[in-house]
């Protein structure tokens, strides 16, 4: 069990493979099939990982969740720019784990610090439930119901030095705002394209293909929503630190 003291930018093949959650085994064929860059060789020979290995393999797992083959990750990992930051790479997992409904998974405590690659406390279990990455399964047998996308978040914002309260308000500004722009954008395809769309034609394929036309345009909605929130966000940033 790691000890929560290892720093995620100098992760061993155990640690690595602990904290995304899949066997050592995995990541070796990862690195021989090109989808995972080599470790940097430190003393005694040691393989040592960052923090953008692990956002890259966690990329890899949620894009085989989707059911793609290995050749198309491998197509998929070459359009990406070469020097994306972990933070770049996990936008972009995220997005591609929104294109499927939500999934969550029951595991043990054992299983949930192997996950984290920490020893978790109560205060940290409290923490992490509040920000939405797990709940207690039930019945309550010591297992707890985990996202895997929140989880890993939030065990990132359990180093940070921010007050709980912040996060959580933070939290709760998002989710009011996504709401917002969800409810503005499905008022708008409803009005503006399905509505006179129905109106013009009644052919029940064409009905259904415009339906289906709906959830084809969430990645595509999500990525532009993305997009202007990163720009809106550093424009934001810059100009409050800027003017002090």
């Amino acid at each position: 069990m790691a000890t929560g003291t290892e720093d995620p930018t100098t992760l061993t093949v155990d640690e690595l493979a602990a904290r995304a959650g899949v066997t050592v085994r995995t990541v070796r064929f990862y690195g021989t099939r090109g989808l995972l860059p080599p470790p940097v060789i430190g003393p005694r020979r040691v393989g040592h990982y960052g923090a953008e290995h692990l956002s890259r393999l966690a990329l890899i797992e949620e894009l085989r969740h989707q059911g793609m083959t290995l050749a198309a990750i491998e197509r998929y990992l070459e359009q990406l720019p070469p020097d994306l930051s972990a933070q770049d790479l996990a936008i972009h997992r995220a997005l591609v784990a929104s294109w499927a409904p939500d999934a969550a998974e029951d595991v043990t405590r054992a299983e949930l610090e192997r996950r984290a690659g920490r020893t978790l406390s109560e205060e940290d279990i409290v923490r992490l439930a509040a920000m939405g990455g797990l709940e207690r399964a039930e019945p309550v047998d010591g297992r707890y119901r985990v996202d895997r996308g929140l989880l890993r978040l939030g065990v990132e914002l359990l180093g940070v030095p921010i007050a709980h309260e912040t996060i959580l308000a933070a939290r709760t500004v998002l989710l009011a705002h996504s709401r917002s722009a969800a409810q503005e954008l499905t008022r708008l395809f409803r009005d503006e394209v399905w509505e006179p769309y129905r109106e013009r034609e009644s052919d029940p394929e064409h009905l259904a293909a415009m339906k289906s036309l709906s959830a084809h345009m969430q990645p595509m909605v999500l990525q532009a929503l993305v997009t202007a929130f990163q720009r809106s966000l550093r424009e934001e940033l810059r100009a409050a630190f800027t003017a002090q």
